[in-house]
């Protein structure tokens, strides 16, 4: 009965008239690597979609895609969304926001098939960093009480010094601690927290569908401990580096360039 009453509401009022189908398959390729394949969402920090009333659901896609829905704080659950409802048009939105409204709600928790794509990385610890690679910037982010040093391999360097776009073969990496005051009230780096790592070979972005693909890029998350984290969903990540796609999907060439030109 709700699927009739969506399509009823939208032919009445001359919208664009809801393709469940489609919408089930745009869901299953982008949506359903965090919210499932049945709205159920895959961890407690994503909402569930399943039963939302279509409107609504369509409404907040359209504000993420026009980038009027945001929030305070730097990289957010609304940056990552921004990037995914930009690549969706009005006729896509409707379809999305049809099939999850039509699901029945949280009692199944049915999961898309490109889960494992995204957890699985090709992306591994790179254990002579230190001395291999270049530290090439020094970010604070006072809101989440981090401060973050950047390294990259010698391809990634050798590609920034010539502006040419990062290629195969390529390691951004980020050691990531908490931070305490100085005497003056700056934050200096206290206790290791973690890494994060982006890096790119031949192929690994093939399992990737296209909304989401950083050409070949894959990201991972390691403990202070030097392992892969457990539960990370790439699907963040790709989303989140996706609209940076015209500087090789990272947000900090420009500083890498300017290391590897002495500047």
């Amino acid at each position: 009965m709700r699927t009739v009453a969506i399509l009823l509401a939208a032919l009445a009022s001359g919208a664009h008239a809801a393709d469940l189908e489609a919408g089930k398959a745009k869901a299953a390729a982008v949506c359903a690597a965090c919210h499932g394949a049945n709205g159920v969402s895959v961890s407690d920090s994503v909402p569930n979609l399943a039963a939302q009333r279509a409107g609504y659901l369509e409404a907040q896609l359209k504000f993420f895609r026009d980038g009027t829905r945001r929030e305070p704080g730097g990289i957010s659950r609304a940056a990552i969304m921004n990037a995914v409802a930009a690549q969706l048009g009005d006729g896509d939105i409707a379809d999305v926001a049809a099939y999850f409204s039509a699901q029945p709600g949280a009692a199944g928790a049915a999961k898309s098939e490109l889960l494992p794509n995204f957890a699985k990385t090709g992306v591994q610890f790179p254990a002579n960093y230190k001395s291999t690679f270049t530290r090439y910037a020094t970010l604070v982010f006072p809101d989440r009480n981090q401060l973050r040093y950047y390294y990259a391999n010698a391809a990634a360097l050798r590609a920034a010094k010539a502006g040419r776009p990062l290629p195969d073969g390529s390691m951004l990496f980020v050691e990531v601690y908490s931070t305490k005051p100085d005497v003056d009230g700056w934050p200096l780096a206290d206790r290791l927290t973690g890494y994060a790592a982006m890096a790119r070979e031949k192929g690994w972005g093939r399992d990737i569908p296209g909304l989401l693909r950083n050409e070949d890029w894959n990201y991972a998350l390691f403990t202070p401990q030097k392992q892969h984290r457990a539960g990370v969903n790439q699907a963040e990540c790709l989303a989140c580096h996706k609209p940076q796609g015209e500087v090789s999907y990272t947000f900090t060439l420009e500083r890498l360039a300017d290391a590897a030109k002495g500047g």
